[in-house]
């Protein structure tokens, strides 16, 4: 999944980013509000962490622009405006999480990830399709055979989210859009790679290609 942080404090950037990234986010940066809107309206981002005493145009300004021009990324306000009347602005502007700072990074990704579920409709950190589990706390797979897989991380993030979205057909581009980071973007070959690892792990039939599309889960069996 692709994070947008949206933060001026450098030190807190550098040290969110690693945590980020070991749960399984892609993050990108902005350090002000004027950059912040436009990589959130132009990489259409999964999920959004919004400073709100940002340089260049507060966050609440950011968040109001998104909303009336129709972006729907959830975000989570991250700040250390923590006041209850504070809060209830940051929710009525758009927000679907807030949280004060100074904070445990455990609760940060707790809420990430609360916000990530109510997105795609799962009421658990458990997704499922064709007998296949991903457990999205641990980053453990369980296959169709009882089989419990560790992924590596790009393993892990194609799977989510081909997982979160089963019935898409997804372009190479979108996927690795949503996967890597900007700057780290591999070509289709790389990523072909990664496709078939997965097919290795949970049976070829699992991923079908879609002719000049791209790639889609198989459709669930019934029994």
């Amino acid at each position: 999944m692709k994070l947008l942080l949206i933060e001026d404090d450098r030190n807190l950037t550098d040290a969110l980013q690693p945590v980020l990234r070991g749960a399984g986010y892609a993050v990108e940066l902005a350090h002000n509000g004027i950059d912040g809107e436009f990589l959130g309206n132009e990489l259409q981002p999964d999920l959004i962490i919004l400073d709100l005493g940002l340089p260049g145009k507060n966050g609440l300004e950011v968040l109001r622009s998104w909303r009336a021009a129709g972006n729907r990324t959830p975000v989570l306000i991250l700040t250390a405006r923590d006041a209850w009347h504070e809060r209830v602005d940051g929710l009525k502007a758009g927000a679907d999480d807030y949280l004060g700072k100074p904070f445990h990074t455990a609760e940060l990704l707790a809420r990430l990830e609360a916000i990530g579920r109510r997105q795609q409709g799962h009421a658990s950190n458990e997704l499922h399709w064709r007998g296949v589990t991903l457990n999205t706390d641990s980053q453990q797979a369980t296959g169709a055979d009882g089989r419990i897989l560790q992924l590596t991380g790009i393993e892990f993030r194609l799977l989510r989210y081909l997982m979160q979205h089963p019935q898409d057909v997804h372009s190479k581009t979108r996927l690795s859009e949503h996967v890597y980071e900007e700057e780290q973007q591999r070509d289709s070959n790389v990523l072909e790679v990664y496709i078939n690892r997965l097919r290795q792990h949970f049976g070829k039939d699992f991923i079908e290609t879609r002719r000049g599309q791209g790639y889609q889960l198989a459709p669930e069996t019934t029994a």
